[in-house]
């Protein structure tokens, strides 16, 4: 009795003071929101555009308030333990500032969005410490999966996927009797032909559908392989459906024509088949539970359980109404220090003007270059709405009665934050093409500068027609022939030249009949030679 006096009178006598503590946390917490805000204002309006005009991402929408109820669910947890602050979180919050200034100067949305948040975490743990941190470990980082990819990874991805879900496509097709067959991403059912387009690749059925398993994998009641398996097993699901659910579509054309693949039909086939990689995401987790001798086997309803705080011990010498925190820790005094400092560089990271280098416009480009006569022709609106370049040209170049050249540049003022030039490795299936070779050779440039020129060499093939394409990237004084470099480059540049302008080039010509490859490349190489010193007044060194 005398101790509970004692603890009561205790808790009376500081609750004033408790008081004002917590109203200053709250303050210190508002505060900090309005600083990211001010600091992260377009990354955050970037990643809601994204998640409102790419359904690959409109989960993002869901993500945080899944993280916010799980943080509530926690709530006696982090009652019941005492917020330390620690000065890893300013260590974090330093990467977090950066990556953003990388991102901002290097033009990349991606690198602004992970910068985000690391000072998200980065001022919880200064603020709360390690062990309340940990307690919110998974609602952290769940966080990440709101964060769409960079552009460059999403096309590559989205490439390979097209394919793969192109040749399910067709062997669900042929296991029911409808005769197809595919050439690259379009799927040939005689009179009409389908095309796998990037919306069909499936990543709207797999980022949404990890994100998920991930959510049931933390939840699920089992040792941690088996919430590996929850998790990794939402891949497969994810690819195969879609190939068949592109199957069902081209079923359905067979039977009810093209009308079948557009539209309201096509709208619901997308919804039934992610019900159904639900279902079958549950049936996993079943048989996971089945698996296992005594204590590792579950009951159908014990299959999932929200984190539950019952369980969570506080000690009864300690009285505690409410979460009240002590004083302000110093890590997080720096931590907001830190922050207004970046408030104050933002304006200058994000007003930082890109060189803009004289150049002539391709319109002007020869048609007359040595022996070869070309002539231009537009691109369809909707792949220069895709592409978002700033100049182009297409033409197709012919010396005397050989075969023709088809040459295609796309110049990019800016790369900032998403604009960049679309690799062929991912745009030519697309057409029907299937690349049977890649690989990287060595052109004669002819510029005075540069003895070799490194392009990309791919042998790309539908049906009984083979084409041999050239292609390589020009940034700045640089040619590139790797896409990644290209990446690593452009953010070299920005930071040390203000400039991320560059240029895909590529060249492209029929394998003729009864012809080997050998002569197209002398056709590319000759070509190649007569255009590449006259690059640089139009995509400036």
């Amino acid at each position: 009795m005398g101790l509970y006096q004692k603890a009561l009178s205790v808790s009376v006598d500081e609750a004033p003071t408790a008081w004002i503590r917590n109203w200053i946390w709250w303050v210190v917490a508002a505060l900090c929101a309005a600083l990211l805000g001010v600091v992260y204002s377009n990354a955050l309006v970037s990643m809601f555009n994204v998640w409102v005009d790419d359904e690959n991402y409109g989960h993002g929408f869901f993500v945080p308030v899944i993280s916010l109820f799980l943080i509530w669910l926690k709530r006696d947890t982090i009652r019941a333990l005492e917020p330390r602050g620690s000065w890893w979180g300013l260590s974090l919050i330093l990467v977090g500032v950066a990556l953003y200034g990388l991102g901002e100067l290097g033009a990349l949305y991606t690198l602004l969005h992970l910068s985000f948040w690391c000072v998200v975490v980065g001022l919880c743990w200064a603020a709360l410490g390690g062990p309340i941190l940990r307690a919110l470990s998974f609602p952290l980082l769940y966080l990440l999966t709101m964060i769409p990819l960079p552009q460059f990874l999403l096309q590559g991805l989205s490439g390979q996927l097209q394919l793969l879900s192109s040749a399910l496509g067709v062997g669900c097709l042929q296991v029911v009797g409808v005769t197809a067959y595919r050439e690259g991403n379009v799927i040939d059912l005689g009179p009409i032909q389908l095309q796998v387009v990037e919306a069909c690749s499936g990543l709207r059925y797999l980022f949404p559908l990890m994100s998920l398993a991930l959510l049931c994998a933390y939840l699920f009641r089992g040792p941690m392989w088996k919430r590996a398996v929850v998790f990794l097993s939402s891949m497969p699901i994810a690819i195969v459906l879609n190939g068949f659910r592109i199957g069902v579509i081209g079923v359905l054309v067979e039977f009810f024509g093209a009308g079948a693949a557009d539209g309201f039909l096509h709208l619901f086939e997308g919804w039934v088949i992610f019900l159904i990689s639900l279902a079958i995401l549950g049936l996993v987790m079943w048989g996971l539970s089945r698996i296992g001798s005594g204590n590792e086997r579950q009951s159908f309803s014990d299959l999932l359980q929200l984190p539950s705080d019952s369980r969570t011990a506080v000690q009864p010498d300690v009285v505690r109404s409410s979460f009240l925190p002590g004083p302000l820790p110093a890590p997080l005094f720096c931590s907001m220090g830190l922050l207004v400092c970046l408030v104050v560089a933002s304006p200058y990271l994000i007003s930082r003007d890109e060189i803009a280098p004289a150049r002539q416009a391709l319109l002007n480009f020869p048609m007359q270059v040595q022996q070869w006569q070309g002539s231009t022709f537009p691109l369809e609106k909707e792949y220069i709405e895709a592409l978002r370049f700033d100049d182009y040209l297409l033409a197709d170049y012919r010396a005397a009665a050989g075969v023709p050249v088809n040459f295609y540049v796309a110049y990019y003022g800016s790369q900032r934050k998403g604009q960049s030039a679309h690799s062929p490795r991912t745009c030519i299936p697309g057409g029907g093409w299937e690349i049977t070779s890649l690989r990287t050779t060595e052109v004669p440039a002819n510029d005075g500068g540069t003895t070799l020129l490194h392009v990309n060499r791919l042998v790309i093939q539908k049906a009984e027609m083979k084409q041999v394409v050239y292609y390589w990237f020009k940034q700045r004084d640089r040619v590139l022939v790797n896409e990644y470099l290209v990446k690593f480059f452009l953010l070299w540049d920005a930071l040390a030249k203000q400039r991320t302008d560059g240029a895909l080039i590529r060249l492209t010509t029929l394998v003729q009949p009864g012809h080997d490859e050998e002569e197209a490349d002398r056709v590319l190489i000759d070509f190649t030679q007569s255009v590449n010193p006259l690059m640089s007044r139009f995509v400036p060194d």
